[in-house]
């Protein structure tokens, strides 16, 4: 089944009729407050719809013509322009099958013969009405549509690569075991160094807990969604050290992070985007710092003091590592850019971040200078219930 796109700015009315002194009644009753378009027939609308159904909202047909009916006609909306909001025009003769008609949901309202301009009137302007309810509700739902595929697709990509080096140490594993004979019941792996072994097994749990720690954060999000369930607040204490507690740190880069408290707040929003942006600005920062001397990443939030009303609850990232250039960063959160594609990167990570916040009132600001580190905000609506 084919259905034509709901246009938001559609409001032009389409009246199917073979007698011609009632099309032209029409257009000039009600020409003064819609747009209107006219149709002899019902092979002729669909031809206009063909051409122009991206204006049109309303059609309203006779019952009665030759050759194909008005029941004909909202069979064929039903099928190829579902966006359209129907009104039957029929005698008194016709008025069972017209009901049943409306009873089956292929016409918003009847209109009686002769046409009752008062009644009429605002007939065409309940079905606009309609017609841009429902336009904003397949817009609505699309955006969720859109929003959900984005998310799942971000949380894939964020799965799929500490996934695929656990998959690599494991046949690095495999390919270092060297089977005994002896039958003495021990496994016996080679090493290039000392402890290499036990350090890609330390790794490959940390990612792993890390994915557990995501798809856990995003099933209790579900759980909460559910009718009846009060979701728990959200600290932004308690998620950054969650943060700190949970990300899959190679090497002694958990010792370079410092996490600088200084007003705890509750958060807006939904917990698992919220990690999940808080994990990307990590790795972020954390890649950035790769090759410093003595790299630092700074975790702080707080809250601006209360005679500023400019400024809200904040979380901050500040790094020391290579700093971000002019032209990148003023591009960063609006569009898809990465400067590591080579190694998996696909540039949606502060996109993602950016529509995060944004859609809970928030924002993210990036300061940054070649060399001198970056420094990454975000800021949430103002929250009463502050914890110090």
């Amino acid at each position: 089944m084919h259905a034509s796109p709901m246009e938001p700015d559609a409001d032009t009315v389409l009246v199917v009729d073979d007698e011609a002194l009632a099309r032209k009644w029409f257009c000039r009753t009600y020409d003064n407050e819609f747009p209107i378009e006219a149709a002899a027939s019902v092979d002729e609308a669909l031809q206009l719809l063909g051409r122009h159904g991206h204006r049109i909202a309303v059609v309203v047909t006779d019952y009665r013509m030759p050759q194909r009916t008005g029941l004909e006609l909202l069979q064929e909306l039903q099928r190829r322009h579902r966006h359209l909001v129907p009104l039957l025009c029929t005698a008194y003769a016709d008025t069972e099958l017209a009901i049943a008609a409306v009873n089956e949901g292929r016409v918003f309202r009847i209109l009686q013969k002769p046409l009752e301009e008062a009644a009429t009137r605002q007939a065409l302007r309940d079905a606009l009405a309609w017609h841009r309810y429902r336009t904003r509700e397949s817009a609505l739902h699309e955006s969720r549509v859109m929003a959900m595929r984005e998310t799942l697709g971000f949380l894939a990509h964020e799965l799929n690569t500490p996934l695929g080096t656990v998959r690599g140490y494991m046949g690095a594993l495999r390919d270092r075991y060297r089977p005994e004979d002896s039958g003495s019941g021990q496994a016996v792996f080679t090493e290039h160094r000392a402890g290499e072994i036990i350090a890609a097994i330390d790794s490959a749990e940390r990612r792993a807990l890390y994915c557990q720690s995501l798809v856990a954060s995003f099933v209790q999000s579900a759980r909460d969604a559910l009718p009846g369930a009060v979701e728990p607040p959200l600290y932004a204490g308690a998620l950054a050290r969650a943060l700190l507690a949970e990300y899959p740190f190679e090497g002694d880069e958990r010792d370079c992070v410092v996490l600088d408290p200084q007003q705890d707040f509750r958060l807006p929003g939904r917990r698992d985007l919220l990690y999940l942006v808080l994990c990307t600005l990590t790795k972020n920062a954390l890649l950035a710092l790769r090759g410093v001397a003595t790299p630092q990443l700074r975790i702080e939030f707080g809250r601006a003091p209360p005679p500023d009303l400019t400024h809200k609850a904040w979380i901050r990232f500040i790094d020391n590592g290579c700093g971000i250039a002019p032209d990148i960063l003023a591009r960063l959160t609006l569009e898809p850019l990465t400067t590591r594609a080579a190694s998996g990167g696909n540039g949606m990570g502060l996109v993602f971040c950016r529509r995060v916040v944004q859609a809970i009132g928030g924002g993210i600001a990036i300061h940054s200078e070649p060399g001198q580190g970056c420094t990454v905000t975000l800021t949430f609506p103002s929250t009463e219930d502050a914890r110090t």
